[in-house]
């Protein structure tokens, strides 16, 4: 079954625009208006204050990496890209500045409101995926710091069973989790240049 997809209400939303004055500029601010957006004009250079806005339009054909607040592809808001010349180059430059969703100029009577919703779209899921990916990555960490310390205790004469168990009760008497235990142990060792704590491990 497909999952319905809500679309957003964007009136009251801000949208800067960083490009240089041109008709474009005009026409896009027309449509923005209608929609219900507040919209701010700034060029050469996003203003601080643009950070907590919520959409960023901007030039690709003369547009660089100096102008944004944040690294390249970490925008903290959806990006569309204003494309005059399709050119490989700035088309290149454009999706690794992190657009979203693109419009091509000049801009006309439509188009604008669609690509607000496809930017907010692909926004909200590469944020997800980067949250997912981060997860199974501190999972992964702890899993393998998990590993580290068994095989410590496991070093001291246990089989691997043994030295399993031994680490749920250290965690038990601890009152910490398995995982903080098992940085416990990790970190102890490697204070200690190698050598394990013997009252910890016991």
């Amino acid at each position: 079954m497909k999952r319905k997809i809500s679309m957003p209400n964007l009136g009251g939303a801000h949208a800067y625009i960083l490009h240089r004055p041109h008709p474009t500029v005009q026409a896009l601010e027309r449509q923005l208006r209608a929609i219900g957006l507040t919209v701010i004009h700034c060029w050469p250079d996003l203003p601080p204050e643009a950070l907590s806005g919520d959409f960023v339009f901007f030039d690709a054909d003369q547009g660089h990496d100096e102008q944004f607040p944040w690294a390249a592809g970490a925008s903290p808001m959806p990006m569309i890209a204003l494309i005059g010349s399709e050119a490989p180059g700035r088309i290149e430059w454009s999706l690794e500045a992190g657009a979203h969703a693109q419009l091509l100029k000049p801009v006309g009577d439509g188009g604008v409101y669609s690509a607000l919703l496809i930017a907010r779209m692909a926004f909200e899921a590469r944020r997800t995926l980067s949250a997912e990916i981060a997860d199974l990555r501190r999972r992964l960490d702890e899993r393998q710091t998990v590993v580290r310390a068994v095989t410590l205790l496991a070093a001291r004469g246990k089989d691997e069973a043994q030295a399993y168990d031994q680490l749920r009760q250290m965690a038990m008497a601890w009152r910490v989790t398995f995982e903080d235990a098992a940085r416990r142990i990790v970190a102890n060792h490697t204070e200690q240049g190698g050598h394990d704590d013997q009252r910890d491990h016991r």
